[in-house]
């Protein structure tokens, strides 16, 4: 076993399993949890998503257990079905090893299935807030001998449930219980809980002052609202991701967008909040296979997602505040992967990226789609300010040089008598002959009696021979 892992206390078991995973060394957040949660503190930790934070509070949970007991001794709450599930399956294959019993206990699953299984006397259960408090509620689920809570993305599992069933819950486990809460930001919520709900407790804030990963590239794009699934349509033609997560803040407008964008030759499917489990399982499990290369989400509905390896988030809303840009971007740029984060942003909302910038305190590059690459807004600009310099100097709009040798010269005046029809200058232009010295005069258009307008042609014959006569007879 490698000695990092040792040295963190993590047992021989649990460090031959990561190190089968590819996980060689811990991440700055693993190396400051796991000691703490391992010595029985409680612990208020803040890191960027994709830095590690599931197993630097699992390990610990894992390993603190007593196998010899039936009891349930720890539970997980988590905002979403998928980030509970997610947990859940990580905490089963490090938990077998040990001889664990895991549980998961979601909304959208069949309650009879799930007290069946709580027969088997899980020791560890990983859920979401509202199915768990059902099943306390219906003495189905005993919570008093819990001794270990993790509350993974914190601010959302008090936000999105009842603050009543969330603390019910708490309240009911034993009372000497250690308190984990866990979230990629610190908002003024999570810090009224801790001081709420820990009376001493280790705070590990990593990197506080860069909150989104440094391998992951931030741009946004520029245009008018209509546009904007155009704009995304033709961003993932330029990029060709392998996978594409697309964020969006109304979901009455997804199921516009996924035709829009099925329409257009990409496979598509969308991650709902009201859909069962099973549905939202499936659509991941296409998403994460790759027989799906678009998915649109809400923030409630990828809350906390872990895609292997994505490569590319679109925004095709603006997110609500910075906290929700630092949860959107976390998709990708995982555990040290390179990625981007490409918001499309309609011209009022451009003010929001300078915000967001600000506030996060990184870089977000305005780029702009052009000959088949995304360059810098400025350069593209100056490019076609040159470029549309040049086409005004080939029109009538040009440089005066041009304009100088291509103008015909200009005849001298002449006098009234010896104007010409505008027709014969016109046929001159044409055949590009001699100018004839005179040109015969046109017959003049004989006017047009208004008493003939419309009248048929024997009538209009016999008017002209009656108006005829008296200039014969003269």
């Amino acid at each position: 076993m490698n000695e990092a892992w040792g040295k963190l206390g993590v047992g021989a078991a649990l460090g031959a399993a990561l190190e089968e995973k590819g996980l060689h060394t811990p991440t700055q957040v693993q190396s400051e949890t796991i000691p703490a949660l391992l010595s029985g503190q409680h612990v208020s930790a803040r890191s960027q998503t994709g830095s590690g934070k599931t197993l630097a509070y699992l390990l610990p949970l894992l390993q603190r257990i007593d196998t010899n007991r039936k009891d349930l001794q720890a539970m997980v709450l988590a905002p979403t079905q998928e980030l509970a599930m997610q947990i859940f399956n990580v905490a089963q294959h490090y938990g077998e090893l040990l001889g664990l019993r895991t549980q998961a206990l979601i909304g959208g699953a069949a309650m009879k299935r799930q007290v069946e299984k709580l027969k088997l006397h899980p020791q560890l259960v990983v859920g979401t807030p509202g199915r768990i408090h059902e099943l306390y509620k219906n003495r189905k689920l005993k919570l008093h001998e819990v001794r270990m809570i993790i509350v993974d993305e914190v601010d959302q599992v008090f936000g999105l449930s009842s603050t009543t069933e969330v603390e019910t819950i708490l309240f009911n486990t034993h009372p000497e219980r250690q308190i984990g809460f866990f979230s990629a930001t610190y908002p003024e919520l999570m810090l009224r809980l801790t001081q709420r709900w820990m009376k001493e407790h280790v705070e590990v804030a990593v990197r506080p002052d860069q909150r989104v990963v440094s391998t992951v590239e931030n741009l946004y794009l520029v245009c008018e609202s209509r546009d904007k699934v155009d704009t995304a349509r033709r961003l993932i033609r330029l990029l060709e991701p392998t996978s594409a997560l697309l964020f969006l803040n109304d979901t009455d407008q997804i199921a516009n967008l996924q035709s829009k964008l099925s329409y257009a030759g990409f496979t598509v499917e969308a991650l709902y909040g009201d859909a069962d489990k099973l549905q939202r399982a499936g659509t991941l499990a296409r998403f994460r296979d790759g027989r799906c290369q678009l998915l649109l989400a809400t923030d409630i509905a990828a809350r906390g997602l872990d895609i292997a390896e994505l490569p590319l988030v679109i925004n095709l809303d603006p997110p609500p505040d910075s906290d929700h840009y630092v949860h959107r971007a976390g998709r990708t740029g995982r555990m040290g992967r390179s990625g981007t984060v490409v918001s499309i942003v309609a011209p009022h909302e451009v003010f929001i990226m300078n915000k967001f910038e600000k506030q996060l305190r990184i870089r977000i590059a305005r780029k702009e789609m052009y000959k088949g690459t995304l360059q810098d807004a400025d350069q593209t600009s100056k490019g076609g300010s040159s470029g549309m310099a040049a086409r005004k100097s080939d029109g009538a709009g040009g440089d005066s040089s041009k304009r100088a040798v291509n103008r015909k010269p200009q005849q001298p005046q002449a006098s009234t008598s010896s104007v010409r029809p505008a027709s014969a200058g016109r046929n001159e232009a044409r055949s590009g002959g001699p100018v004839a010295a005179e040109v015969s005069k046109k017959k003049p258009r004989k006017k047009e009696n208004s008493k003939d307008k419309g009248a048929p042609r024997w009538l209009k014959a016999k008017r002209d021979e009656a108006g005829q006569e008296p200039r014969q007879e003269s």
